[in-house]
């Protein structure tokens, strides 16, 4: 019988792994529209857009891509539930750090949603790794509220390599870059783990889109399963406590802080 291998302490974690926060839009929304128990009243809030590369033993993951490039300079909207605008394309962001497009080997996206699939085009040289049941659900004619199956079309069809993954998944096969298994926002929705000889980072993915969410256990009502979001909620809590892991909520702006500001990596 086959064993998972144990995961990596930080004793043998692989100190050569790096990790960037990039900058991938900006939203005004309605707060209540993120509660199906009318939690957080009438009020506006701002959520941030992230993604994140990561290059481990030389090669690069890309965690998330992002709004699409048609979003840049748009003005926000407050008479809208939500609103989104791009300052800034993940490529340029790249450049900056002397990494091309072509390079990112790896393209991991969380979720269906359009705010995190919207320029994957632009990483033509990627293997495409995606929930399997999020991936299927991009290709029914009537895909279901928010996926967007535009930007993955070439993957979907099959002229890129794609991965529809089940469980957890060990990207790199050293238990040191593992999506985990996250459902109820989506039914293929999956969050990241990072670990590191100095620690470990937890990314969120849509399961929680901030901080007050999992005080208050917070469903949003577009979210594809209730129980299941409950339960993606207490898995995150569960992993970052045994794995001492610094949860990073990926639509927060207050989380950003806890990674360095780019260009500068955690490593």
């Amino acid at each position: 019988m086959a064993m998972t291998p144990p995961p990596a302490s930080a004793a043998t974690a692989d100190e050569s792994t790096k990790l960037w926060r990039l900058d991938c839009g900006r939203f005004d929304v309605a707060a209540d529209a993120f509660s199906d128990s009318f939690a957080y009243g009438e009020k506006r809030m701002e959520l941030v857009g992230s993604c994140y590369l990561i290059k481990h033993r030389g090669r690069f993951l890309l965690w998330d891509a992002g709004l699409p490039l048609a979003l840049i300079g748009q003005p926000l909207d407050p008479r809208q539930a939500l609103s989104g605008t791009l300052d800034v394309s993940i490529a340029d962001q790249l450049k900056q750090i002397g990494v091309r497009a072509e390079q990112i080997e790896l393209l991991a996206i969380s979720h269906n949603h359009s705010d995190h699939v919207g320029q994957a085009e632009a990483f033509s040289a990627a293997t495409l790794l995606m929930g399997k049941a999020d991936f299927d659900a991009l290709r029914k004619p009537d895909p279901p509220f928010g996926a967007d199956p535009g930007p993955l079309r070439p993957w979907l069809d099959g002229a890129r390599e794609a991965n529809a993954v089940e469980g957890d998944y060990d990207i790199f096969g050293d238990q040191q870059v593992v999506m985990l298994r996250l459902p109820g926002h989506t039914a293929g929705h999956y969050g990241l783990l990072i670990r590191f000889a100095t620690g470990s980072i937890l990314l969120s993915g849509d399961a929680a889109h901030f901080e007050a969410q999992i005080a208050r256990r917070g469903v949003p009502p577009f979210n594809v399963d209730r129980a299941n979001t409950l339960a993606s909620i207490e898995r995150l809590q569960a992993i970052a406590a045994s794995q001492k892991a610094i949860l990073i909520i990926q639509h927060d702006g207050n989380d950003i802080g806890k990674l360095p500001r780019f260009p500068a990596s955690r490593q």
